[in-house]
């Protein structure tokens, strides 16, 4: 990650949060929605740029012991190329190897343009052995 960036172990504020969702392709959260997310997760971090900008960020929702789930990797399109999705996966990661046992379970959904840096972290496909499966409320 370039020198004109800082990663911070924490979420991003709420505001934050519900930008980086927006303006990185994410789907819109509402205020609610994030102030009740951003506490919950096991492990987050949050990248700034020199000006102060927030301009990427990442979290692990899991129990713990076995299971972790990526969510939330999103990086300012202004902002992509320069390893921070990088160095938010290898924060993440590093989390989840110094807390969890060996065999642990770490999961996330790939879209289309993150399927390159998972990749890169040693995510594998799991089709057609099994599929993600979704119920939106």
């Amino acid at each position: 990650m370039h020198r004109d960036y800082e990663l911070h172990p924490t979420p991003p504020s709420t505001d934050d949060y519900l930008r980086l969702r927006a303006e990185s392709g994410l789907s819109p959260r509402t205020p609610e929605q994030a102030a009740a997310a951003l506490p919950g997760a096991w492990a987050s971090c949050h990248v700034t740029h020199a000006n102060g900008e927030t301009v990427g960020m990442g979290r692990v929702l899991g129990d713990g012991g076995w299971y972790f789930h990526i969510v939330d990797m999103a990086v300012l399109p202004e902002h992509q190329g320069r390893g921070i999705g990088g160095a938010v996966m290898t924060a993440l990661l590093q989390r989840i190897r110094e807390a969890a046992p060996p065999g642990a379970f770490v999961t996330l959904l790939a879209d289309p343009p993150g399927r390159p840096l998972y990749l890169k972290h040693g995510f594998t496909e799991t089709a057609p052995d099994s599929i993600g499966m979704a119920l939106t409320l």
